[in-house]
């Protein structure tokens, strides 16, 4: 990965994008280009009239009812409105101005009056109609995240006060542009930022230094998404000489939340670029809502082989999504055997807080991003499809997700410890390749910092995505 980084070898992504032509070059909207990231398999005309969950295993005969419990991703520390001026996340400091301070203040008292003891949502639906003259998707940083928020907590207390089935489920694609737009966003964040790339080359990196000396490997991925955190451990796996000659990846995911549309094309495009590069893989898709409904007892098809080894992706957000039974999640992935456990968090998923608390650290994190963003310079049009098809749908499933889930947790390093988890040290070769990667960003004020076992994505002295890595 770290010749990829230092482009002595072609990002797979470039290569993954031959398959996009045939697919969208006569259709596709002329301000949308391709320049490496996300891919469209040949059979993509196939799956536009098929949203049924023909992917899915047969663990996929027992659904939830019509709503899902996932708020997206992220962690960092505690923001505790209404103290006025400084917000103390263990090593990182907050310090909003008045005007900012003042809106913060005004959210936090919305959360509060929707989720408490007296709750009150026509006063909070007050309060937020009086935060639309202060906050624009065309603010600043701060402001546009505010603004995401407040219009997440205006459709809670909509759907609160007319009885409308409050649901954070994914939206289904409503037709191949939606999701080349979701993509697209995707992409630009990958190259303007290094904020994807980090979590992505760092856990591969763990996992690939885990696993030496095995000749098949199995992951367990908890957040398959557009599958790109495996194009690049694929793409190292076709450069080694010996070592593991055969990847299969499982998928554990929702119906509810994943597009099929999405999803088969996710898994066309790992199934072909694997091809490509002469790598054995295979692909198999789990419904996770059978193996909750069935409390995480029952079994995965992992193999017995002494050859064969297993790596999980369990990022922090997959708490939100199952409160209630962290602890049997967590015993289900011991039962795996794993030789390593990666974990993402990206500073919003604070279930260890109250509602109100969690949503204004959520805020925060969502706020350094967009700083962050703005100070790439990127264009409009591409900042816009980020925030548009990225930043507000996951801070809407943050807020509906955890108003259905109230119920506060252990923080999750203390759920990882509690259950048996031992924190691993990344390697000084992992730490290393993170660095370089941050220094070709062209902004200066990202850099990597160790805390304990974790390494952490920084900018301007406040965390934005950290990584971790855990034996059982």
């Amino acid at each position: 990965m770290l010749r990829w980084i230092m482009d002595d070898v072609e990002d797979p992504s470039v290569n993954l994008n031959k398959m996009l032509n045939a697919t969208v070059s006569d259709s596709a909207p002329a301000d949308f280009e391709f320049s490496g990231g996300f891919i469209f398999p040949a059979t993509f005309n196939t799956h536009l009239n098929h949203h049924q969950n023909q992917y899915f295993s047969p663990l996929n005969d027992t659904l939830l009812p019509q709503y899902d419990k996932k708020p997206n991703l992220y962690n960092t520390q505690m923001l505790i409105p209404p103290q006025p001026k400084t917000y103390n996340s263990r090593s990182i400091e907050y310090n909003p101005s008045m005007q900012q301070q003042g809106i913060i203040d005004q959210l936090f008292k919305a959360a509060n009056l929707i989720q408490s003891e007296n709750n009150n949502p026509i006063l909070a639906q007050g309060i937020l109609a009086r935060l639309n003259h202060q906050l624009s998707p065309a603010g600043n940083s701060f402001e546009r995240a505010a603004f995401y928020f407040k219009q997440a907590l205006q459709l809670l207390t909509h759907s609160i006060l007319n009885n409308i089935n409050i649901n954070p489920q994914i939206t289904p694609v409503d037709s191949p542009f939606s999701l080349i737009y979701k993509i697209s966003g995707y992409k630009l964040l990958s190259e303007v930022s290094p904020y994807i790339q980090f979590a992505n080359f760092t856990c591969n990196q763990a996992i690939l230094e885990s696993l030496i000396g095995f000749d098949r490997v199995h992951v367990i991925d908890f957040d398959i998404g557009f599958g790109g955190q495996w194009a690049s451990l694929i793409q190292e796996l076709g450069l080694r000489n010996n070592g593991v000659c055969f990847l299969k990846i499982t998928a554990l995911v929702s119906p509810l939340t994943h597009d099929q549309l999405e999803l088969g094309l996710t898994r066309e495009s790992l199934i072909h670029f694997a091809s490509e590069l002469n790598v054995g893989f295979e692909f198999e898709i789990v419904n996770i809502d059978a193996l909750a409904s069935a409390s995480w007892c029952l079994p995965l098809n992992v193999s017995d082989n002494d050859n064969e080894a297993v790596a999980v992706n369990l990022p922090v957000h997959v708490f939100s999504n199952y409160q209630t039974q962290v602890p049997a999640v967590l015993r289900f992935v011991k039962r795996l055997s794993p030789k390593i456990v990666v974990s993402v968090d990206r500073g919003c998923d604070r279930t260890d807080l109250p509602f109100a608390n969690h949503l204004i650290q959520a805020l925060k994190s969502y706020s350094n991003l967009l700083e962050s963003l703005d100070a790439v310079n990127m264009n409009i049009d591409s900042l816009q499809k980020i925030e548009r098809f990225l930043v507000q749908p996951a801070v809407e499933k943050i807020v509906l997700g955890r108003f259905l889930f109230p119920e506060k947790t252990q923080h999750w390093r203390d759920l990882y410890v509690s259950a048996g988890f031992s924190p691993l040290l990344f390697s000084n070769f992992t730490e290393s390749q993170a660095e370089c990667l941050v220094k070709r960003t062209p902004v200066r004020e990202f850099y990597v910092k160790k805390r304990q076992s974790l390494l952490v994505l920084c900018w301007r002295r406040r965390e934005l995505v950290s990584c971790s890595a855990w034996k059982c």
